[in-house]
């Protein structure tokens, strides 16, 4: 199927980004598509709600005390380099580390925005920066591994879950690769461990982890991991790693399951082949070929065929339905005070399969299909529904008055329908959903313009119809 350059236009900004609304779809048309994909790329110089206007509205954000997805969400609101926030839930979602665990948010918030700073340079540069990471530290236990009593958690997850997958190391490799990783441990972390049981905000909230090397922890000796010899440290490591052709496979399906397609659960890759082979390979390849620079590999995946072709091919995941509806409704992009109305839809995502920051496991979750049961899919429509059926949201006001723009005077069902689907930007309805829809609407009665707020509200319901149909869930 041929797409329009709009279409392909509002494609890339659901997969690069949250979606976009019909005023930004008019900008990225005047450019080649081309273009528009180096400009997602350019993540430099990002302007979105500043942290002193959040923190002054919110006090326990401030103190990293609490709702640090509420945090994270005015970011991916109100940035206007979605790509950088995208990035960097894609890499939250390989490297799940959750909240519940560290009893240190800041830290959390701090890993965050090294993935903004190094999701899209070379992959063995964010596994170095990723295994220093407190956050992480704690989350898989390195903290305990010591020269002589090793833990292996660390060790092993960032084979089997980081990098190359169940069935391509040894026992044997977990056990090298974390003595490699002894001595990379968090500064004076006995000291604040007992610092968070007292909970205090003053003066400058919960004091933050920091990384720190203790030389006299590590293990020097020789090692022997995936073949090779030395006495690896933790970045000869990772180099090992990184140029495996396990790795290579492994993150460029975790590419074309996150931006084109939905895919298996991670576990089942090693005995479930790709639903499309050759577009992991030719994304594996652009990964060795461009020394696994990952802004490189997708910039190959944003200009391929296959992901041109992939449009609405993935059911989007709880936290992009969330974002793209507040985009969408103009919702906020100011922090007011006394307003946590985003807290609460945050926590929203939890009743959808997806709390952001606390993931189930170090898994992660999973995703596509596995998104959509009957309760998760009901919380789904009812949080869409209720925020773009809502005329007084600045952007449903603005929807509205481009598909009024669109229509002239006279119009049919068929037209309305239409023109609320391209500013919308969802999946087409099937036909006796349309059908069904269009019946409805000629009982009610053929529109009366010059009633601004009848108008208003019959379009506010199509809309609300629209975003609870099965295609809406797509992305």
């Amino acid at each position: 199927m041929k797409f329009s350059g709009r279409q392909l236009a509002a494609h890339l900004a659901r997969r690069a980004g949250f979606g976009a609304t019909p005023d930004e779809l008019d900008r990225y048309v005047e450019i080649s598509y081309e273009d528009l994909v180096e400009q997602f790329l350019d993540t430099s110089g990002a302007s979105y709600t500043p942290d002193d206007l959040i923190f002054r509205r919110h006090v326990d954000i401030h103190t990293m005390q609490g709702h640090v997805a509420a945090y994270w969400a005015y970011r991916m609101i109100s940035t206007d380099k979605p790509f950088h926030e995208k990035i960097a839930l894609f890499w939250h979602q390989i490297f799940a580390t959750g909240e519940n665990k560290l009893n240190n948010l800041g830290s959390l918030n701090n890993q965050v925005d090294m993935f903004r700073r190094h999701g899209l340079g070379r992959y063995d540069d964010l596994l170095v920066e990723l295994s220093k990471d407190p956050a992480m530290i704690i989350w898989l236990d390195n903290h305990d591994n010591h020269n002589g009593s090793i833990n292996e958690n660390y060790g092993r997850e960032i084979l089997e879950l980081f990098s190359m997958g169940v069935g391509n190391y040894t026992e044997e490799d977990i056990k090298e690769c974390s003595r490699a990783f002894t001595g990379w441990n968090v500064k004076n972390g006995e000291y604040l461990s007992k610092m968070a049981f007292k909970d205090s905000i003053w003066p400058y909230g919960r004091i933050q982890w920091h990384h720190e090397y203790r030389e006299d922890d590590h293990d020097d000796g020789e090692k022997q991991f995936l073949g090779e010899s030395g006495r690896f440290n933790g970045e000869e490591v990772v180099e090992i790693i990184c140029r495996q052709d396990a790795t290579a496979n492994f993150i460029a399906r975790h590419i074309y399951n996150f931006f084109v397609a939905d895919e298996v659960p991670v576990p089942q890759w090693g005995e479930t082949p790709p639903q499309d082979p050759e577009a992991v390979a030719f994304l594996a390849n652009a990964y060795k070929l461009y020394d696994h620079d990952i802004k490189s590999v997708m910039r190959v995946l944003f200009n391929s065929d296959f992901f041109k072709a992939a449009v609405f091919q993935r059911v989007k995941s709880p936290v992009e339905l969330i974002i793209g509806t507040l985009r969408a409704t103009g919702e906020y992009r100011v922090p007011v005070g006394g307003d946590v109305g985003l807290f609460g839809a945050m926590e929203e995502g939890k009743f959808m399969g997806q709390t952001l920051l606390d993931p189930p496991s170090v898994e992660g979750w999973h995703t596509g299909k596995e998104w959509i049961n009957s309760g998760a899919l009901v919380e789904r429509v009812n949080f869409a529904s209720s925020r773009v059926g809502d005329v007084s949201k600045p952007g449903v006001k603005s929807l509205i008055s481009r598909i009024v723009k669109i229509l002239g005077k006279d119009f049919s069902c068929t037209e309305l329908i239409d023109a609320s689907i391209e500013v919308l930007g969802t999946a087409q309805i099937d036909m006796s959903t349309r059908e069904t829809l269009i019946k409805e609407m000629e009982d009610e009665g053929s529109f009366n313009l010059d009633d601004q707020i009848g108008t208003e509200n019959r379009i506010a319901n199509l809309l609300t119809f629209l975003v609870s149909t099965p295609e809406f869930q797509l992305a």
